[in-house]
């Protein structure tokens, strides 16, 4: 099952790996059964993206970066009237990598956030691994609360049908023009509303997440001796890395994910974000001669004893804040995390050419984790007003119920420091153990504070920007593979399971050309022919 962490890269990278494509079409779309659904979906109207007012950012957006503030905004946008609920209990699935936060009687975060919606919020939380059996379990006893979450890589069987006959379609909703009723899901965005696309209809609310993937983060202490981490090749940083190799002191320039590593170093290489598209024809990655030079330079980096020996190891975050691991690979939300959380220089390594011909890139990621449906055990009656309160709860940064969300109540779980915002302990307590699993039943689009760090969102945002010339957006976002709905997850595995096999020295770089023209006959080729088919159709 996956960790938290290996959820979050999951979602916001953008590489093979098991499970990732189980129950969704490419982007993050529930995928199209042998219906027609590539042809209904390409028919339909995404949500009008309109954007909301927000306080004016302290740096550019000029290229796409996420807004970035460094303090926190001295006036903020009211973006809800009033309380959107009708005082009834929401009842929603979701799950977390938290603990399980405190019960609404002993909440007064929850009890504040609840008089703010006119309602009584209760989840149902799955806490760790084991989301797919209690969803199917529910599922299976018809007993579905209001608001159920679809994740996009945890391997949920026969969704379309699923949805078709459980849940609520909510394109006459949220379609087009009509989302504009609920201006915080207009905000949303294309990117992420594709998500929530099922056989031409929508059949949720798109749970917004960073559209940036997945990034490679150092400790900056570790690299010092070489000075620092701008490399003017990938011989360059083998050379490097190599001279920081201390089997006595235990420290390694690499973590040991070989997948995620071989997916960074492709970026240094210049490899497609999945597909490839010239002249109407895709080409995966596996078959291009840049992601073949990924893995064959992730081979020397094994050679070189550049990866920590042990694959399993659990705790990467402490070797690599105690100076062992030199740099990890994490998800962009995670980057956002780290630098709130971690205490030593954390630094990013920019993607950079491999070699004088390559031209390097940065993959952009999904756009969401997911979206959150209604079920059809709810009265029509009540979908307006369980939209508006997800409106409520997709409110952005530098709004006054952005703030309720992710604070709570002044003086009760933050203070002001400055110009920052401080958890008290009972906000520490409180506010984020509660805050995760919400934020996997909605969330709000990507910002960029860090509370009494402006040096590290400044660091984050000039990531952004040094990457914003190379990125790399997936071709076949919005498009739709029946082959890739029945067959992603174990195309998906057989392509991670060979690259770590032949990485660690167990097979040969000598036999991946037969293991592509292998993976191909297995669904490679028919799902390349049915996203060229959707591809074409616009």
């Amino acid at each position: 099952m996956l960790s938290r962490r290996g959820f979050l890269g999951l979602v916001a990278a953008g590489v093979t790996v098991a499970g990732l494509a189980a129950c969704s079409g490419e982007g993050g779309t529930a995928g199209a059964v042998k219906k027609g659904g590539a042809d209904l979906s390409k028919k339909l109207l995404l949500p009008t993206f309109t954007a909301a007012k927000i306080p004016t950012p302290d740096l550019p957006i000029d290229a796409g970066q996420d807004p970035a503030y460094l303090k926190y905004p001295d006036t903020l946008v009211k973006s809800v009237a009033t309380p959107p609920g009708d005082g009834s209990k929401i009842t929603s699935l979701t799950q977390t990598w938290d603990v399980a936060p405190p019960a609404t009687a002993d909440s007064a975060y929850l009890q504040a956030l609840n008089k703010s919606l006119n309602a009584q919020w209760e989840m149902n939380i799955v806490v760790g691994d084991g989301y797919p059996d209690k969803f199917n379990a529910i599922i299976a006893s018809d007993d579905l609360p209001d608001l159920v979450w679809f994740p996009p890589n945890q391997g949920l069987q026969r969704v379309p049908e699923l949805l078709a006959a459980k849940f609520h379609d909510l394109t006459p909703y949220l379609s087009g023009d009509a989302v504009k009723k609920y201006p915080n899901l207009a905000n949303l965005g294309d990117v992420a509303w594709k998500s929530a696309v099922t056989n031409g209809k929508i059949y949720g609310v798109a749970v917004a997440y960073s559209r940036f993937g997945q990034v490679m983060l150092t400790n900056e202490d570790f690299w010092k001796p070489v000075g620092g981490t701008t490399f003017t090749s990938a011989d360059d940083f083998l050379q490097k890395a190599s001279s920081l190799v201390d089997k006595s002191k235990n420290k390694y320039p690499l973590e040991p994910a070989y997948v995620n590593m071989v997916h960074m170093f492709s970026q240094w290489h210049g490899a497609p974000n999945t597909w490839k598209l010239e002249n109407g024809k895709l080409t995966h990655q596996y078959e291009t001669a840049e992601y073949q030079a990924a893995i064959e330079f992730a081979v020397k980096a094994f050679k070189a004893d550049l990866f920590w020996p042990d694959a399993t190891l659990a705790t990467v975050k402490d070797k690599a804040a105690n100076g062992q691991i030199g740099a990890y690979v994490e998800s962009f939300p995670g980057f956002l995390n780290d630098s709130r959380r971690q205490k030593y220089n954390l630094g990013v390594i920019v993607p950079f050419a491999a070699t004088p011909s390559s031209k390097p890139v940065f993959n952009m990621a999904l756009g969401s984790v997911g979206f959150t449906a209604i079920s059809n055990k709810v009265d029509k009656a009540r979908i307006e007003m369980l939209l508006n309160v997800l409106n409520f709860m997709a409110a952005p940064f530098g709004t006054e119920e952005n703030q309720l969300i992710n604070y709570g109540v002044e003086g009760t779980h933050f203070t002001r420091s400055g110009s920052d915002l401080v958890y008290t302990s009972k906000g520490e307590t409180e506010v984020p153990t509660t805050w995760q699993p919400i934020s996997f039943v909605i969330g709000s689009p990507s910002a960029l504070f860090l509370p009494g760090q402006p040096e590290r969102t400044k660091l984050i945002h000039d990531f952004q920007t040094k990457a914003a010339p190379m990125v790399q957006q997936r071709v076949t976002t919005g498009h739709f593979s029946d082959t890739n709905t029945e067959k992603g997850g174990e195309l998906s595995t057989m392509g991670s399971e060979m690259i770590v096999d032949i990485v660690s020295g167990r097979k040969s770089m000598s036999e991946w050309p037969e293991f592509v023209k292998s993976w191909m006959a297995k669904g490679g080729a028919a799902m390349k022919a049915e996203y060229e088919a959707s591809l074409a159709k616009g």
